[in-house]
């Protein structure tokens, strides 16, 4: 005699089976194709302050979310900067923290954040960005090429120099003071961001 099974037996086995045939779905991560070729990843790009970095997000939107850049985020909006930042670019940031803005006497600092100091805050800013997107390895070999220093003209139009310095990213502002790249390449939309510890001063 042939023996049959249950309808709710059959039915637990055939759905066994089905899900057996499926291979796990892999999970789902933003990603971005950098010039050379290489795919991003958001879990391959460094986070800035324990904050995650997307590669799919504008400068702007990842600084937003940077705790340490709450300072440079402000002064971007000050100056009427966000919509520059946020567009195609690409563009290269040396973005100071919240510690290096702290460096910077209050008279000054305050100073920046003032309507009518409007367009000195955005001339600050904007020498910190550097048309192109240059990598901590595109910007360590122009300094080879110039043996031992690369001279990169910012957008704000002065020249900021960039050496090496105990095996790390030196710049020095045109007037004179210096800032040490902590992180590099942080991944953006539309662009990279170098973390750096002071802010770089043009010539007023």
């Amino acid at each position: 005699m042939i023996r049959t099974l249950p309808l709710t037996t059959a039915l637990a086995a055939g759905l066994a089976l089905a899900g057996c045939n499926k291979s796990p779905e892999p999970p789902k991560t933003e990603t971005e194709t950098v010039a050379t070729g290489d795919v991003v990843t958001a879990s391959s790009n460094p986070t800035v302050g324990g904050a995650e970095m997307l590669p799919t997000k504008n400068i702007v939107e990842n600084a937003s979310a940077s705790p340490i850049h709450k300072q440079l985020v402000a002064a971007v909006k000050q100056a009427d900067l966000v919509t520059t930042l946020s567009g195609a670019g690409p563009f290269t940031v040396f973005a100071p923290t919240d510690e290096a803005f702290a460096q910077v006497p209050a008279v000054t600092r305050d100073g920046w954040m003032r309507p009518a100091q409007k367009s000195v805050l955005a001339g600050v800013l904007k020498y910190h960005v550097v048309p192109g997107k240059l990598s901590a390895a595109d910007i360590e070999a122009k300094i080879a090429e110039g043996k031992g220093k690369a001279v990169f003209k910012t957008v704000d139009g002065q020249d900021l120099t960039a050496t090496i310095s105990d095996g790390k990213i030196l710049l020095t502002s045109a007037s004179g003071n210096k800032a040490v790249v902590t992180q590099g390449d942080v991944n953006q939309s539309n662009g990279v961001i170098h973390v750096v510890d002071a802010v770089l001063l043009p010539k007023m």
